[in-house]
């Protein structure tokens, strides 16, 4: 019998967080003050049993290359945890749940843009384009970025500036942390048979496009303090977040080794977290000053 712990790895707890984190803020910024916490809890509740249902469901999808790869040959389906059927069911499951209490709670708006998501997340990015170009990343990064939409929506039942800005900066930040993994995964991914950047045009020109999106990502990281209500403590944060982010880009394509890539991988990680932990720090402490 499957053990409960195998059906929440099965989820890709690790990953939720970045979910929750996204969420929070948006949530409060386009409330323009924190929102009661009935519907906080019922967005982010919705939104990670959404985020939980895609990454099973991808996980379904993915078993027989799983079973290929070092990184990902001990998950519960390649491993023999939990059967295929069970797997599918479970991912169904979560997202019936999520969209459900998205829709019943918050609001038609939101649970549609979690439909979306999920749509995307499974039939174009998993089923179509990973298997066949580099390009995937890109577009699995909608479904990557959409919890501060879904958060903007459950507020007033549309999208604002706050929830494309925060959608934006996730977008943008996913190429380099993908492009990062996969060039220390570069094998990996290759018996899998997952085409990734550095086999489509090379290792130079990836170190390349890290460095590209890396400052791209600079003025998105910035215009939440131009443009939303955040002060000096977010700026600074992101200031800071992003010198090191670039730093480490940079110190990738100088080195050109799976360390470097790693490293980066990792200050990618910091940036995020850090990012939406500064929003969230910077939104208490406005509100319990004017409070």
């Amino acid at each position: 019998m499957s053990s409960p712990a195998s059906y929440i790895a099965l989820t890709k707890p690790r990953i939720l967080p970045l979910v929750l984190f996204s969420g929070l803020p948006a949530l409060v910024l386009a409330a323009g003050g924190w929102p009661p916490p009935a519907l906080i809890l019922a967005t982010l509740m919705g939104t990670a049993f959404s985020a939980a249902a895609a990454n099973s469901l991808n996980s379904y999808l993915e078993r027989d290359r799983d079973a290929l790869m070092e990184r990902t040959q001990l998950r519960p389906l390649p491993a023999g945890e939990i059967r295929p059927g069970r797997a599918l069911l479970f991912g169904l499951t979560l997202a019936v749940l999520g969209v459900g209490l998205l829709w019943v709670t918050v609001g038609q708006m939101p649970a549609l843009i979690s439909v979306a998501a999920l749509g995307v997340y499974i039939f174009v990015y998993t089923l179509w384009l990973k298997p066949r170009t580099s390009f995937a990343v890109i577009v699995g990064g909608i479904s990557g970025a959409i919890a501060p939409l879904i958060a903007d929506a459950a507020v007033d039942g549309h999208i604002g500036i706050a929830g494309w800005l925060l959608f934006a900066i996730i977008f943008i930040w996913q190429p380099p942390h993908f492009y990062a993994i996969a060039l220390f995964r570069r094998e990996d991914y290759a018996r899998a048979g997952f085409p990734m950047l550095p086999d489509s045009i090379g290792e130079d020109a990836t170190y390349d496009r890290i460095i590209l999106w890396s400052l791209v990502l600079i003025p998105f990281t910035l215009a939440p303090y131009v443009f939303l209500d955040l002060g000096y403590f977010y700026l600074a944060a992101a200031v800071v977040l992003d010198g090191f982010f670039l730093q480490r880009a940079w110190q990738l394509r100088v080195r050109r080794n799976n360390e470097a890539a790693r490293g980066l991988f990792l200050m990618s990680l910091v940036q995020l977290l850090g990012l939406f932990a500064a929003m969230i720090v910077d939104l208490a402490a406005g509100a319990w000053l004017g409070a």
